[in-house]
């Protein structure tokens, strides 16, 4: 009996300790497959689900209530936010005289991003909530249990 306990705190040891290397290399590749979206394959959709799994590791590393100390608003607030978000870069172009959810680049160009233009914005909203959907599924499951 004991053994067993000192295996599944060396196993819950592990997983610890890989998922404080794994955080913030899983969220820097989400924000990587956010940036490439709107010129290659990638954008808000996968670089969501990438960051979700992030948070959903360290949910099973640690607990669900620490993932969601890591949070300043809870997750169901990033859904609302990526809808107006996208809906706002959809609003951009007709603004500027073009149809309703067309591309519309800037002229200049960021520094890291290269050219921007609202498909970035409306990835951007995408990936908020993706991130919202997914953390808030598994808190309500996990507040069930």
């Amino acid at each position: 009996m004991e053994r067993n306990r000192n295996k599944q705190k060396l196993d819950t040891t592990i997983l610890r300790t890989s998922t404080n290397y794994l955080l913030p290399l899983l969220i820097l590749f989400s924000v990587f497959l956010l940036m490439r979206g709107h010129y290659l394959p990638g954008g808000g959709f996968v670089g969501g689900l990438v960051a979700s799994i992030a948070f959903v590791l360290h949910s099973f590393a640690y607990s669900p209530t620490q993932t969601l100390k890591m949070f300043s608003v809870k997750p169901f607030f990033l859904i609302p936010t990526g809808l107006m978000i996208c809906f706002l870069s959809g609003m951009l172009p007709t603004l500027l005289g073009h149809p309703f959810m067309s591309v519309v680049w800037f002229a200049d160009a960021v520094v890291v991003i290269g050219a921007f233009g609202s498909a970035l914005i409306f990835d951007l909203g995408v990936y908020m909530v993706v991130i919202g959907v997914v953390l808030t599924i598994l808190f309500s499951i996990s507040e069930q249990v």
